[in-house]
């Protein structure tokens, strides 16, 4: 099944079921007020919203409307926790590269991960708003699944039971203000403002095949300004599965329903499939021609994210923003 959520009713929005060619949506009120709700009692209210999808498929369901985009917020507006790793080795070493950094020899074994930003998410259709352009504004296409109560120190056998929901996140980099913080020895915070979530979240068999051993084997496809910028393929090149990664987060605590647990940016050692952030783009371009010639984004720029089947149908619907100053 897919899961929106709509702008109303609130902070955390309003719970839909939303049709597999997300045409049509039903409110699922009757249900859980909102998908957070919905995920603190997933196992009673998954099986109630799977019947509430298989209706709207086959007509049957009373209130179905008509799903325009624009009106969807994130389906979790709000997280409890929103862990981002980074899973593609050859996304680590171009851009660590880039900053004169060294792939830690750990990472071969260990993921890298951070604590995100969770207190908001931007809707799928909402502006990137960012003070300067002079802070180096880049995206980051990604693959997020979303958990169910995950327990302290789960194995990666046990954590993959507990991954409930499989969504697209672009995950907003401030790159010119990256080297300063990280070379304070405390991670992330004035560089990585709020991110963007794909229009629905997907239960893992909505897939198909296209998920197997705790990955999305799919081409995640980026354009900017209305041209490709990259589509590699999303089960190749990751270093870890997301199993492993839902179980680092929980190594030392709980995970509490509705955690976002990120793959990091696509990359493939293939550089014919493109970048699926400004920065990777640009150490590819230094190493072939000796300097980067892409720029970071500007305002007016617009970034389009999205994921098709087999059959060229959208997945997750598409993240489409526009850059902007702040209001």
């Amino acid at each position: 099944m897919k899961l929106g959520t709509l702008k109303e009713g609130g902070r955390d929005g309003t719970l839909v079921v939303v049709a597999r060619d997300l045409s049509r949506a039903v409110r699922a009120t009757g249900i859980a007020a909102t998908l957070q709700q919905a995920l603190d009692d997933w196992h009673a209210a998954a099986p109630r919203l799977q019947a509430l999808a298989a209706a709207l498929e086959a007509g049957r369901a009373d209130g179905a409307f008509a799903l325009d985009m624009a009106t969807l917020a994130a389906p979790l507006p709000r997280a409890y926790e929103f862990v981002d790793g980074s899973a593609y080795l050859p996304h680590v070493e171009r851009v660590r590269r880039a900053r004169g950094a060294e792939v830690p020899e750990s990472f071969y074994t260990d993921p890298l991960m951070y604590q995100a930003t969770s207190a908001g998410f931007y809707g799928p259709r909402d502006p990137v708003r960012v003070p300067s352009e002079d802070f180096g504004i880049d995206l980051e296409a990604e693959i997020v699944v979303v958990t169910d109560d995950v327990p302290m120190a789960a194995t990666p056998e046990q954590a993959a039971g507990h991954i409930q929901l499989v969504g697209l996140v672009n995950d907003v980099s401030l790159r010119n203000l990256i080297p300063g913080e990280l070379a304070k020895g405390f991670g992330f915070l004035q560089s990585k403002p709020r991110s963007a979530l794909s229009p629905v979240f997907v239960t893992p068999d909505e897939l198909g095949p296209a998920w197997r051993g705790h990955k999305l084997h799919l081409p995640l496809l980026t354009h900017v300004n209305g041209r490709w910028f990259g589509a590699p393929e999303a089960g190749e090149d990751m270093q870890f599965d997301f199993a492993q990664l839902v179980a680092h987060a929980a190594r030392t605590r709980p995970l509490v329903a509705g955690t976002i647990v990120g793959s990091g940016t696509i990359a493939n050692q293939d550089v014919s499939r493109g970048a699926s952030c400004f920065a990777e783009q640009r150490v590819v371009e230094a190493l072939r021609d000796g300097q980067p010639s892409t720029p970071f984004m500007a305002f007016g720029d617009t970034v389009r994210i999205e994921m098709l089947d087999g059959e060229g149908r959208s997945l997750f619907g598409a993240i489409e923003q526009r850059i902007e100053r702040p209001v």
